[in-house]
This record gives structure tokens, C-alpha cells and sequence, in this order.
């Protein structure tokens, strides 16, 4: 009976919240939170009440780090000691602390992220600083608590002479709270909050002519007003944050970058190398060399550039794409009245202030207390050197002690704590002289309570005495600023040429989405031979570009990657290139369709699409310029089911031929597509039959019409002139282009612009691979369905056709002097269906 009592049968849904509930409790509200009134987390606070309770102060020897930590887990805080002695050890960093509470000897880190040496190897104290945040904690001026063993007590905060939570900031992760704080100018905190209790109903804007903006310990400058304001309205915003770099001119016409500050809690030693990667990966043109001079006396990196090198364009480049400038949020989050709150600067000033008033209040009731006990002894001293010789002659006669105490209440009407100071009285203070001495105490007694009586009486007089104190602690502590607040965030415009250099090289991409860049040195080297790649995989781009362009690549989805050429991975000709989506995040089933390089994204150039489903869409080129590259973005809005097959850059003054799977062409003016938004969907190119779609798109100069090669599923091929075709207007039927069959019709796969020359090639679905000399192919008229390339019966029908340009050849071949190649005779059989629209227009 007495085992099952033992246990209790609960859901563990119950026992699991329950217990995460006690948990996130105790970490928001005693680890990882400041308080609101002295800035400091209980660890913090536990290691600095350690070290005062020890006298390791600041006018006394170092002592050992280890003893401190010793103390702190044996005593208040029943944790690791890694978990003590790193806090103990960031309260000694002058790059994470704006005021140093702890004062440390030895190896406590650096800026670099080198680890502290080990806390038998240090020794520390507490700074001058924070002893006045442990200032006058023994006259009852703020609540202690049973440590965890019940053994002592500890304090549950800091009676804090000065702003701590504001002046060093803190930063800290809970169970679903968790706080960034930046450090601040003790002056400018100690002003603002002088001003708060003078005037408590201030708005913001008073207190920020005080607080100009956060002051790092490490410098900087701070740029966005605007975000600050927001920060100390609500608790949260946003400011960027960048080092202080200079540009020095050398002899020999070069420069260098000189950058002596670095934004707070950057690692340097990672900033410093992330520089350097930048050179030796090319991403920026123009640095020769990257040092870190940092040594004792500040620090130092130098930035080495190389003659003619743009240092403004690249000291922007690193702003942007380096730690050098950063983000810093604001998330004011402390605990107040015991819970955690979002605050603004005038709430944690208020918090402060009410401390203080909190804090001096007690802090007089306790000196008021004891003057007042001291004034009674004092007269009793008075009154019995008064009459001396009747009082040692009293004493005399006593028993004892107890004895003589009573009696000298009863003779002489003496209190008891009056009776026993006389009794504890040493014989060399019975001389004449004293009379005096105790009545100049009792004068100066009387002053003291007045004055203390005073300061509990008038809320004036309060404040005086808080303001007293802390223009005291300003005067001794403040130093001068260390961050620069600029009211605008500069807009970092990098001119490509500035930081990339300037390289002619071949760029390829592939069907299957691989890409690379080459140097013309590896592709000349290798004699005219393809590129290397998959053998399952053709080439789909081709072409030299210089490392400013951008290479928009297009996929079937109605999405595009945004590709700068100097991005691309540089790899020998004869290697496979790398595929895109390990540049790029993509969908994994999406496929490049179309690559377009770009020099310049202008206003005077458009971007083409034509969708399976019949529509088409001309959208500005300039709206396609993206800021960052880390996904694929949205070119064109696509319907359900539908897809790219077609995209080109044009000048709005082109001709456009849709050619659809069931055979039908339509001519028409770009001009009739209508420019739209990014984002959208377009317009109707053709009106598509049921179970019709889009097979090819094309777009051509007016003058330079090209002649086109179609082939159908049955492998027959043809070659046209665009003549054979009328004018029309977008959204047509369409003329038909080949002779409709009854038994197993043509249907077209594809349709290309061809020149007079190159190759097109046909792949069927068992694999066969033909190519057709464009060249030898005579021109035939819509109504034909053309010559067979093989037999599909053996082969399979054909799902794929590419055309692969030849040399330049601008003679023109005799119409009637090509041969059908490939033998296979016309399809003329006499199994005709004829659509009766199919000569007009629709």
C-alpha cells in the first residue's frame, strides 16, 4: 500500500508541461534575463556580491579567479564552474563591457575569439565601477534571500549607483524570451535619467537629446535615426552598424584601407580572414594584400590595394558583403516586478529611478535609525559625565554588571542601551575634555538626523540627493564617446566594374542546368572541341562574356535565376561545369529552358515569354534586375499546368510566330502584346483549338525573316519561308502549316528559325539521333507534311529538336537545287481530311 502511494499515475502530456512550465520559469526569471534596476543577471550578480562579501576589491590585492569561482558555487550559485567563470570573464572583456566590473590579470580572451586561460592560471578583483553598484548593500537598501542550501543570504538585487542595465547592456537567450541590449554612454544615461526624475511626464524626444544612441565599446558608427527612435519608443528596431575605416594615400600613386574600429561582437580574426577570401577567390578586383597590425596599443587592419584600384568602391563592397558593417537589432527585454518585459527607454529609466528612490529611501531610514541611536547614547554620556562621581560611585557598589545597570536606571533615570554604554565605557574617556567632544557629536548628530528627516519628508529632497550621487559618479567615470551616430543609412551603390574584375571568358550552360565560366586561355587551349559535360547532356548556351555581365537563366516553371557572370564557377573547358542548383536553390523538377546574358538592365529592352497553353508576355528588362540571388525568383505568373516554352530579349520592335502541336502558325507585331508587371501572366498569343497547346515561339527582326524548319512526331521534316504565311493579329486561329491525314496525322513537335546553313537534330524516344543539313533541304509550301528522316515504326516517335547554327553563310541556295537527303519520299497520300477553315484566317 504504502509503495503505490509513492507514485502517482498522471498523463505525461500533465508531468511534461508541468515541468517545462517550472523550467522556463526559472530560466527566464533567475538565468538568462537581466533585472530592470540593475542590469544584471543573477550569475553576474552572485560572482560581483562574491567578490565584495571577500573584500577583492579594487584597492586590494588580485586574487586568485579560482577562489572567486569557488565561492560563487559553493555559495549563491549552483551551477558549473565553466558556466561562473565565463560570465565572470566577459564582465573583464573591454570589447564586450562599455564600464569593466571586473578587473582581471592574465590571459581573459580577445577580440579574435581566442579562449580565456584557465581560471587556476587568473587572477581578478572588482573594478572601482562596480563596487558602486555594491555601494552602501549592508544599510538594508535592498531585500536579501536564502542562498540555495538556506545557509546564507544573498541579495535579490543590486542597490546600483549608476544605470548599469543601459550603460553595459546585456544580451541573453530564455525559453521564449530573449534580449539584446546595447551598451550606452554613462554620462549621456546618467543625464537622460537626472532629466527623467526632474520631469517624469518627459516625452522621448527630451531624453534623446540626452541619449544620443547606443555607445559600443569597440566604436563604430551607428547610422539610421529613424531606427533608433523606434528601438527607444517600443523596445525593438532596427540600426546598421559599421567599423571606422579610413583611406591613405602611398607614394607610387596606390592606397590603402585603414580600419581601426570594427562593429561590436564581431570576431576579428574571422572578419580579417573573410577579407583576404574575398581576394584570393576574386570576388573583389583591386586588393593586393590583407594584415592585421593589431597590436597593444589598438587596433589595426590594413587593407593593401593595388595601383589604379577604386579603394572608395571596394571599402563599399566590403561594407556589403562583410561583418565590417552590421545589422544590430534591438530587443529590450528585462525583467520587471518579476516578469519579463519589452522596454522602452523611458520605462527602464523609470524602473532605475524608482529603484534608486527605493534604494535611497531605505538607505536613509537605516543611517536615520542609527543616528538617532547614537544621539541617545551620546546624551547619556553627557548626563553622566555630568555627574561622574556619583556614577562610578553607583558602579562601585554594584554587584555586577546586571546590577550596576539597574541601578543607574533607577538613580539616575538612564535607558537601558544609555546605562550600558556608561557601563562599557573606558576609563581614559573620564577626562574633562570629552564633555566637549560629545556635545559637538551630539550638535553634529542632530544636524545628520534633521538633514535625513528632511529627505524622507520631501520628494525633492529625494531626488536632490539621487542627483547628488550620480553627477558624483559621472564626474569620475565618464569618458569620452566612442560611437559616431549619423542620422541617414548611406545607400551602398557598388559599381561592378569597381570591385569585380574586368575578365573576358566563355560561359557555358547545359540542358540538365550545368553551368560553369572558363578562362579564354583553357577554352583556346582546347582546339575547338566541345566543352566537357555528361554524355546524356548537349550544350544549350554557348558564348564569350565578361565577368560584369548577369546571366539570366530561365526555366520551364516561369522562374528565373539571377546569375552575375563573375559568380559562376570558374572551371577548364574540358571539365563538367557545376549545376546550377548548388549556386542557386531551386525546385528540383524545374528545368532551364533559355540563357540570357545581360550587360545592362535598361528601360529600352524587353523580356519575351510564350506559355504552352498560348499566352505571351512582355515585361520591362529592368524589372528583372534582382538585389540578391539566393533563390530562384518569379518570372512569369503561370496557370495551372502550364509552362515556359519560350523567352528572348527583344527591342519592341520585332515579329513574333506561334506555331502550335496541331499545326496551325500565326504571324503577328510584337507591338500587340502589351507590356506588363513582372509578376504577371500576359496576354492570349494564340486561340488554341481543344487539346491544342504551344510547341514553339519565336521572335525575329522584320528585315531579317528566317526560314522555318518544322518536324512532326512521324520524323517528317520541312523547311518554309515565312512568306508562305500572312499577318495577322495575336490571338488568332492561325494557318495550318501541314496536310491533315485521317490515319495517323502529323503533329508538330517542333519549329525552328533556321539560317541557310548549320544542322538540325532529332532525337526519338529509343534514342536514334539524326541531324538534317539545313543547307540541302528545298523550301516547301504549308500544305505539304515533307520529307521522313526514319522510320518511327523501328525508332519511336520524336520527342526532342534542336537546331545547331553553322558558320556564317550568307549565299542563298537554289530552291529547287537541294535533294530531299535522307531518301524517304513526301508524304503525299491521297487520305485527306481538310479542315474547312484552313486557308483563312481566324
Amino acid at each position: 500500500m504504502q509503495e503505490k502511494e509513492r507514485y502517482l499515475d498522471l498523463p505525461l502530456e500533465d508531468v511534461i508541461g508541468d515541468r517545462f512550465g517550472r523550467y522556463s520559469k526559472y530560466i527566464i526569471q533567475d538565468r538568462a534575463l537581466p533585472d530592470a534596476r540593475d542590469g544584471l543577471k543573477p550569475v553576474q550578480r552572485r560572482i560581483l556580491y562574491a567578490m565584495h562579501v571577500d573584500r577583492n576589491t579594487a584597492d586590494k590585492p588580485f586574487r586568485k579567479a579560482a577562489k572567486t569561482v569557488g565561492n560563487v558555487i559553493g555559495n549563491y550559485h549552483p551551477h558549473g564552474d565553466t558556466s561562473v567563470y565565463d560570465a565572470m570573464i566577459r564582465q573583464s572583456q573591454d570589447w564586450k563591457m562599455r564600464h569593466l566590473l571586473v578587473e582581471m590579470h592574465g590571459n581573459n580572451g580577445s577580440i579574435d575569439g581566442d579562449p580565456p586561460a584557465a581560471m587556476r592560471y587568473t587572477e581578478a578583483r572588482l573594478s572601482a565601477i562596480a563596487s558602486e553598484l555594491l555601494s552602501d548593500i549592508d544599510k538594508n537598501t535592498v531585500d536579501f534571500m536564502p542562498n540555495f542550501d538556506d545557509s546564507q543570504e544573498e541579495p535579490v538585487v543590486l542597490p546600483s549607483r549608476f544605470p548599469n542595465l543601459l550603460v553595459n547592456g546585456s544580451t541573453g537567450i530564455s525559453s521564449g524570451y530573449a534580449t539584446d541590449i546595447p551598451p550606452h554612454h554613462l554620462g549621456e544615461v546618467i543625464d537622460a535619467a537626472i532629466h527623467q526624475m526632474e520631469n517624469p511626464g518627459c516625452e522621448l524626444d527630451e531624453l534623446m537629446n540626452y541619449i544620443k544612441g547606443p555607445d559600443f565599446p569597440t566604436g563604430g558608427t551607428i547610422q539610421g535615426i529613424e531606427g533608433l527612435k523606434k528601438a527607444y519608443e517600443t523596445g525593438k528596431g532596427k540600426i546598421v552598424l559599421r567599423g571606422k575605416a579610413e583611406i591613405e594615400d602611398l607614394r607610387g600613386g596606390k592606397q590603402q584601407i585603414i580600419i581601426t574600429e570594427i562593429p561590436f561582437e564581431v570576431n576579428k580574426a574571422n572578419l580579417v580572414k573573410k577579407m583576404d577570401e574575398l581576394r584570393i577567390d576574386k570576388k573583389v578586383d583591386g586588393i593586393a594584400e590583407v594584415r592585421d597590425e593589431t597590436d597593444r596599443t589598438g587596433l589595426r587592419i590594413v587593407i593593401e590595394l593595388k595601383k589604379d584600384a577604386d579603394a572608395q568602391g571596394i571599402l563599399h563592397f566590403l561594407y556589403k558583403n562583410t561583418d565590417l558593417q552590421i545589422s544590430y537589432n534591438f530587443n529590450m527585454v528585462a525583467i520587471s516586478n518579476k516578469t519579463p518585459k519589452l522596454m522602452g527607454l523611458k520605462s527602464m529609466l523609470e524602473s532605475y529611478v524608482n529603484h534608486q528612490k527605493d534604494v535611497v529611501t531605505r538607505r536613509t531610514q537605516h543611517d536615520l535609525s542609527k543616528a538617532r541611536e547614537r544621539a541617545h547614547i551620546v546624551e547619556g554620556l553627557i548626563k553622566a559625565i555630568s555627574i561622574l562621581d556619583e556614577v562610578i560611585a553607583t558602579i562601585r557598589a554594584s554587584k555586577d554588571k546586571k546590577d550596576a545597570k539597574d541601578r543607574l536606571q533607577a538613580s539616575y533615570g538612564f535607558t537601558e542601551a544609555q546605562a550600558e554604554a556608561i557601563v562599557t565605557l573606558q576609563l581614559y574617556r573620564l577626562t574633562n575634555t570629552d564633555v566637549t567632544i560629545l556635545q559637538e557629536e551630539a550638535d553634529e548628530l542632530q544636524k545628520l538626523i534633521e538633514k535625513l528627516e528632511a529627505i524622507l519628508g520631501s520628494e525633492a529632497k529625494l531626488v536632490g540627493e539621487i542627483k547628488r550621487e550620480l553627477k558624483a559618479i559621472k564626474k569620475k567615470y565618464a569618458d569620452e564617446r566612442r560611437t559616431v551616430i549619423e542620422k541617414e543609412i548611406e545607400d551602398l551603390k557598388i559599381n561592378l566594374e569597381v570591385v569585380i574584375p574586368s575578365e573576358d571568358v566563355m560561359v557555358t550552360v547545359t540542358k540538365e542546368g550545368y553551368v560553369k565560366r572558363s578562362s579564354m586561355r583553357s577554352y583556346a587551349a582546347s582546339n575547338g572541341e566541345p566543352p566537357g559535360m555528361k554524355e546524356t547532356d548537349r550544350l544549350l548556351y554557348s558564348l564569350e562574356l565578361n565577368t560584369t555581365d548577369t546571366l539570366l537563366l530561365f526555366t520551364k516553371k516561369g522562374s528565373y535565376l539571377f546569375l552575375p557572370v563573375h559568380q559562376l564557377p570558374e572551371i577548364r573547358w574540358k571539365d563538367s561545369g557545376q549545376h546550377v542548383a548548388n549556386i542557386i536553390s531551386m525546385d528540383n523538377d524545374d528545368q532551364i529552358i533559355t540563357a540570357i546574358p545581360i550587360k545592362e538592365f535598361t528601360e529600352d529592352k524587353y523580356l519575351l515569354f510564350a506559355t504552352k497553353q498560348g499566352m505571351i508576355k512582355r515585361s520591362v528588362l529592368s524589372e528583372y534586375k534582382a538585389q540578391r540571388n539566393s533563390k530562384a525568383l518569379m518570372a512569369v505568373k503561370l496557370k495551372k499546368d502550364d509552362e515556359v516554352v519560350y523567352v528572348s530579349l527583344t527591342d519592341g520592335r520585332q515579329d513574333i510566330f506561334v506555331a502550335t502541336h496541331l499545326g496551325y502558325g500565326l504571324w503577328f507585331l510584337e507591338d500587340d502584346v502589351s507590356i506588363t508587371g513582372q509578376r504577371t501572366a500576359g496576354v492570349k498569343a494564340i486561340n488554341l483549338k481543344k487539346d491544342d497547346f504551344v510547341v514553339s515561339c519565336m521572335a525575329f527582326s522584320p528585315t531579317e525573316q528566317p526560314r522555318l524548319f518544322l518536324v512532326t512526331q512521324r520524323a517528317a521534316y520541312k523547311k518554309m519561308k515565312l512568306t508562305v504565311f500572312e499577318k495577322s493579329t495575336r490571338a488568332k486561329r492561325g494557318l495550318v502549316m501541314l496536310k491533315e491525314l485521317k490515319r495517323y496525322p502529323h503533329r508538330v513537335v517542333s519549329l525552328l528559325p533556321v539560317k541557310n546553313n548549320g544542322k538540325v537534330w532529332v532525337r526519338s524516344e529509343k534514342g536514334t539521333l539524326e541531324s538534317i543539313d539545313v543547307k540541302t533541304v528545298r523550301s516547301n509550301d504549308r500544305y505539304t507534311n515533307g520529307s521522313f528522316l526514319f522510320d518511327t515504326t523501328d525508332a519511336g516517335e520524336v520527342v526532342e529538336v534542336w537546331y545547331e547554327p553553322g558558320e556564317i553563310d550568307e549565299t542563298e541556295p537554289e530552291e529547287d537545287g537541294g535533294n530531299d537527303q535522307q531518301g524517304a519520299s513526301e508524304d503525299n497520300s491521297a487520305d485527306i481530311d481538310h479542315d474547312p477553315d484552313t486557308p483563312s484566317l481566324f
